[in-house]
């Protein structure tokens, strides 16, 4: 797959450019493409956008409400095919000037990445307005609740996640989530996947922060939810459950396991650096009711101190009949990732079924 920084390319530079001759007066093509082209190589994607941003922001209008007019005269005209000039990964320099330098025309500026996100997503921008006046925001985006455009519908959700991947972070709603909750509420049986799937996301970094707040929300969400809303909720208490919350377990039907067969086995107890762990456990059911069982991995990662780091991984969710014993098997890629270092030794093996922790076994990495 193609890097996604090569979407900002120097042919798409050439074509801002191109559409700021139309618009901006005295622009100096040449000099906009020399300032960014040369340097493109040397940036990963969010500091191209960067880049690109603070040289718009120099060639556009100092006044903000003019800045906005001419930028809208910029984005809305549509090719010979009926679309948008400029959309998709084109769009984000724009939005990042808006967002940066827009709000002293508060509610103008925040209408105007509104009207963007049709064409690509202003969750990152949005923000800058959410940091400076958190209840003016989230008022004029109560707005949008009701938009025709699931877009701009999601935006709601996904532009107020308090930990959105890639954005910055909003400390005001890390530490008190609770003026966005109406909103999520009111989005909750929207009509697209598509939103409903950020109001579940929303949900799960909140939950990082306030656990028991997201549990006990899903138990009462969960009255008379439809399969939709039924998804949503265990999308978002995907972390509560894997952590072995037992409200959010408890909610799901998942109750403290009773089993009075288990062994853990590792197939490959010397693994080499790229290749699979094998492992597979066999459990036994001790109660006279069938049981709802949630069952993840969990793997001990040698660190370099010599202690390990447990990380849990999601395996599967199934119906163990009374009386009945079953064998499970799974294999485990360990292979090199951006977000790991591993190091050889002594690695281990667990299960956590309805949030408890069963049987150790381990398994030695050769690097």
């Amino acid at each position: 797959m193609e890097p996604l920084k090569n979407n900002i390319s120097p042919q798409y530079v050439s074509e801002i450019a191109d559409s700021l001759v139309c618009h901006v007066e005295g622009f100096d093509k040449q000099n906009f493409l020399d300032r960014i082209v040369p340097r493109l190589g040397n940036y990963e994607l969010k500091e191209r956008v960067q880049l690109i941003t603070d040289c718009l922001y120099d060639v556009l209008p100092c006044d903000t409400g003019e800045r906005n007019r001419v930028l809208r005269e910029i984005l809305w005209p549509t090719n010979s095919n009926g679309k948008p000039a400029i959309w998709g990964w084109s769009i984000l320099p724009f939005n990042g000037v808006i967002g940066q330098h827009g709000t002293n025309r508060f509610e103008e500026s925040l209408t105007l990445l509104k009207d963007l996100t049709e064409r690509f997503s202003s969750e990152f921008d949005v923000r800058y307005y959410l940091l400076k006046d958190q209840k003016a925001a989230l008022a004029i985006m109560q707005n949008w609740i009701c938009d025709p455009n699931e877009h701009i519908r999601r935006l709601v959700s996904e532009g107020t996640r308090p930990r959105l991947p890639w954005a910055m972070q909003l400390p005001a709603l890390i530490e008190d989530p609770s003026p966005v909750l109406p909103l999520l509420e009111q989005l909750r049986d929207d009509s697209a996947e598509y939103v409903r799937r950020s109001v579940a996301n929303h949900l799960n970094d909140i939950a990082k922060d306030h656990p028991d707040l997201v549990a006990n929300l899903a138990s009462r969400w969960m009255i008379d939810a439809d399969n939709n809303r039924k998804r949503l909720l265990k999308h978002a208490c995907r972390t509560l459950i894997k952590n072995g919350h037992q409200t959010a377990l408890e909610v799901f039907g998942f109750k403290s396991p009773s089993i009075d067969v288990f062994r853990l086995s590792v197939e490959t107890q010397r693994v080499q650096f790229g290749k699979d762990v094998a492992f597979s456990a066999i459990l036994g059911s001790d109660s006279s009711d069938s049981q709802l069982l949630v069952i993840d991995y969990v793997i001990h990662f040698l660190k370099n101190n010599g202690k390990q780091a447990a990380k849990v991984f999601k395996w599967k969710s199934l119906t163990l009949n009374p009386g009945e014993t079953i064998e499970i098997s799974r294999s485990h890629p360990i292979k090199p990732i951006t977000t790991r270092r591993y190091y050889p030794g002594t690695q281990g093996i667990s299960l956590r079924i309805n949030g408890q922790d069963f049987g150790n076994a381990d398994f030695e990495l050769m690097m």
